[in-house]
Formats: C-alpha cells, structure tokens, sequence
C-alpha cells in the first residue's frame, strides 16, 4: 500500500557542477580554481561551471563568449559525455541500493522515495549522510541531498543547500519554511511570471498563499491553482522509478557550417556509437532511426527508416544513418547540425537475430568490449581509431 504523501520521505538528490566535478577527478590541480565545461567555439554554450565562476555570474546554457567575459581567466574543457553517463549509471546504482523507488531526472539529478527503507537504514538524516558519503568516497564527487514529504519541497530543500550540502524541511516546518521564500522559489515561475505577480503586490511565496485562487488565475491563467498548491507544500505526485523513453538520440552543432561529406560521415560514425552505447546502457533497442540535417539557413531536414530487425549496434545505426544522408541527394548549402535517433524503443532481451555476415558478429563483440573497458576506466577516452584525429573546426555543441 502506498503512503499518503503527508507520510512520505522524499530526497532530491542533486549532483554539484557535475561535469567539471568529474573533470576535477583527473585534474586534481583545478580545484578551487575558474573552470568552465563546454566547446570553445563561438555558437557554444557553458554545459557546466565551478563555483569560483557561478560566483562570477556564469550559468550553465550561457553562450561561451560571455561567460569567457565574465571569466576571462577560467580553464575551458571539452566535455566528455562517455565520462559523464558512466559515472551517472554508478550514481543511480547508489540510489537504487537505498530504494528501488528512484526516479531519474536527469544525468546528475534523482528523486528517491526512501519511506520503505527507514525501518532498515534509519533516520532520513542519516539516510542523506550514508548517500553523499558514498558517492564521495566510491566516485571522489560532491552531492546536495534535500529531504522533504514530497518531491517539490526536497527540490526546495536541495537547491537551499547547494553546494555539497544537506537539508531536511521537516513536515510540520514545510509551510512555514515555504513562506519565507521569494515566488521565484515555486515550480513554474520564471522572470515573467515574477513581474507579473510583482505588479500585483506579490514578491513573497506567503504573500501569493493568502492571495485568493480567482485572483492568480486571473494573473496566471491555469498555472494559478498549481502555484497556490505549492504554495502550501502541496504535491501528490509520487516517485516514479520507471521513466519510459521513446527514443534516445544524438546531435552535434558544428562551430563552423561544414560542407565536407567526409566529415559529416566521421560525425555521423562519433554519434552513432553515442547512442548505441546509450542504448545498451539502458537495455534498450531501436526498431527506426532517424536522421536530422539542419542547413545554414536554419531549414530542417529529417528522414528515418525502419531496420529489418532492432538495433544497439552503432555499426547498423550508421549504416542507416548514412544511407538516409545519401537519399537527400546533394546538399544545397552548409549544414550547421546533423542527429542521430533511435526510435520505437524495445526491451533488449540479451539476444539478437544473426545474419550471414560474420562481420555483424564481430562489430557487436567489439562495442561490448568497448563499454566493459569504458566502465573500468570511465575518464578514459576510448572510441573508433576514425575519431582520434579531429580537427578544432569540427567542433561545436552537442546534445
């Protein structure tokens, strides 16, 4: 039987600056210091940054240019997503040894609904303690823990105690811990939505809970009830540990428009085993793949194709990935994004239809040699010998 959500014990479970934390792993001689992760290019966005440049106004999705002008002495890096997914398969594995209720929301971000597994590893703050000291002493990373009745306060209570922190808003604390906040505080208010709960009198989230539901949703439209309910700590959305994706997929901004087949090829073969091992990670398989071509003036081209059997191979992904460039006939300008995407999804169940071809055999074998040593060695920087020479003009932002 599912607790009501007044009895639940819900952690948000948040990683800090977590790409340059793994970097930080291999580059001990950084820490403390101005790091951002992310392309050099001038189209690239901040992907990550320390704390020393948060401090400096740098944010995460920031074009490059700018943050190097608010931290012109900060060491750039190129991200290593290979690095970045291993480590967070290792995170999640933490998380689902406390609770298997863990809901993943993103590479470096979880919640977890631990209220079955109080009786066996006691209280919740000591919960959060054993979960930010593995994570430390296992992976050498930093994590904040908020701890909360539902899943939008421990959110609350994570981002209160950001960086490598840990806060428990205890229920009967919720609303008076709420009220003390700014509206920027709630889910769903952004800058626009502040100005205009701003030019009704309302800065504070105690003032937005006595404000009557008509009013906001003459303000907010629809949004209004939702934010009255935060208001009062009110969220009965449960944890859900199962979060179904319908594809899973690949893309890379060029930092200069390319015209090179060749190197749109190589693009194509570096995407394709992204997304292959994405998809063995996930034990997943894709019965389509789709391809997307975005020219210099911004048109969008996408075109996909149904495999004769399901795939997590990045050999047939980019066998089909390149024969779908091909269809396009020639190109008329520069492309400036090229994707890759696996669709209609399926369970992998371990085995696959052989076909005549040995070498189908042997690429498989290979690729999951490939992933046992990436998992052995996650900063590593292991792919296709194709993708060891590259040059800085091929580089741009990837999704």
């Amino acid at each position: 039987m599912v607790p009501p959500p007044a009895d639940r014990t819900v952690f948000h479970v948040d990683m800090d600056a977590f790409y340059v934390s793994v970097e930080l792993i291999s580059r001990p001689e950084l820490r403390g210091q101005q790091v951002i992760v992310g392309h050099a290019g001038a189209r690239s966005v901040v992907l990550s940054a320390s704390y020393e440049c948060r401090r400096l106004g740098v944010r995460s999705a920031m074009p490059m240019g700018a943050a190097r002008r608010l931290a012109p002495l900060a060491t750039v890096i190129e991200p290593d997503m290979d690095a970045y997914r291993s480590y967070s398969l290792r995170i999640m594995a933490i998380f689902r040894e406390i609770t298997p209720l863990v809901e993943q929301v993103s590479v470096d971000e979880a919640f977890l609904d631990v209220t079955g597994s109080l009786r066996r590893l006691g209280q919740p703050l000591g919960i959060g303690r054993i979960i930010r000291a593995r994570i430390r002493d296992e992976l050498g990373l930093p994590a904040t823990v908020g701890i909360a009745r539902n899943k939008y306060v421990a959110k609350v209570a994570s981002t209160r105690a950001k960086p490598d922190g840990l806060l428990r808003i205890a229920p009967e604390d919720t609303v008076a811990y709420l009220h003390t906040l700014p509206v920027g505080a709630l889910w769903g208010v952004g800058a626009k939505t502040a100005e205009v709960l701003g030019r009704a009198g309302i800065s504070m989230v105690s003032e937005l809970a006595q404000t009557p539901v008509s009013t906001l949703e003459r303000l907010l439209g629809s949004n209004g009830l939702h934010l009255y309910e935060l208001a009062w700590g009110r969220d009965p959305r449960p944890v859900e540990p199962v979060r179904e994706e319908k594809s899973i997929g690949a893309e890379e901004t060029f930092a200069d428009d390319i015209h090179d087949s060749t190197v749109l090829r190589r693009e194509l073969l570096r995407l394709a085993h992204r997304v292959a091992q994405r998809l063995r990670e996930s034990q997943r398989q894709g019965h389509t793949v789709a391809l997307k071509l975005r020219y210099a003036d911004f048109t969008t081209m996408t075109r996909s194709r149904r495999l004769v059997q399901p795939t997590n191979s990045a050999h047939a992904l980019l066998e089909a990935a390149e024969s779908l460039l091909a269809s396009l006939g020639p190109r008329p300008q520069a492309v400036r994004l090229i994707g890759i995407r696996a669709e209609q999804l399926s369970t992998a169940d371990g085995g696959f239809q052989p076909s005549f071809e040995r070498s189908d055999g042997n690429w498989r074998q290979a690729e999951e040699a490939m992933d046992l040593i990436r998992r052995r060695y996650p900063t590593g920087s292991l792919q296709p010998a194709a993708l060891i020479r590259r040059s800085n003009t091929e580089k741009g932002t990837q999704r």
